[in-house]
């Protein structure tokens, strides 16, 4: 069964406003350039969006920012994109900031089935305010909810029809977890191939995640 779709406006065409996203992607490597140029000509509103952070001012997610299409992000990191802290100074664009480890592990319990779990992270200081904490062994830890999004955006370097995705060194980062911690998983390739020319020891996340996926265009370099 091929999960192969035209492209980025039709693997995103049913994304509704007000639709929570998992977005790949650390700065601007490994992000899912083609499907979000894609929301950003279709206009859905209202999104949350989880990824690592923001992207730049005029490039990845900034784009979706700069046209107001962004309502909520849970992020690790402000810097880089002044349009992501004016907003989020300013009180328009709501922000959870949630410590990078803390934030990948968050989505991996999601998507192993794992409501939440305590970690160290954060302990002391705001990052638990309002959240159970507790000792264990002598250590004082706080407990976290795990995530999951009704779609994940996730960019690979090669894909084939089946969905099977391999990524291309640190290209890699969060887009793994995020494939499998939401109700929906859309890839984008830099090259799509039949089933079978991706080695299986290769694999990083298999086709069993991914519901379309399409080859995308005009990657910067």
């Amino acid at each position: 069964m091929t999960k192969v779709v035209a492209g980025p406006d039709e693997a995103i065409l049913d994304i509704p406003d007000g639709a929570s996203l998992m977005v790949g992607g650390f700065g601007l490597c490994g992000i899912p350039e083609n499907l979000i140029q894609a929301l950003q000509r279709r206009g859905t509103r209202d999104l949350t969006v989880m990824s690592n952070n923001a992207g730049t001012s005029d490039f990845g997610l900034g784009l979706l920012l700069r046209t107001r299409q962004i309502r909520a992000m849970i992020s690790t990191y402000v810097g880089e994109n002044d349009l992501f802290e004016q907003q989020f100074l300013s009180g328009e664009l709501h922000v959870e900031l949630v410590p990078q480890g803390t934030f990948a592990e968050r989505i991996r319990a999601g998507g192993a089935g794992i409501a939440a779990f305590f970690t160290p992270t954060g302990y002391g200081t705001p990052v638990a305010e309002g959240k159970e904490t507790r000792r264990i062994g002598g250590r004082d830890y706080v407990l976290e909810a795990a995530l999951t999004a009704d779609f994940a955006l996730v960019k690979a370097w090669r894909g084939d029809r089946l969905g099977n995705l391999q990524y291309r060194k640190t290209a890699r980062n969060f887009n793994p977890i995020m494939a499998t911690a939401a109700r929906l998983t859309i890839a984008e390739v830099e090259r799509l191939v039949e089933p079978g020319q991706i080695d299986p020891e290769s694999v990083h996340t298999p086709g069993v995640y991914v519901a379309r996926i399409f080859q995308g265009t005009h990657y910067e370099m």
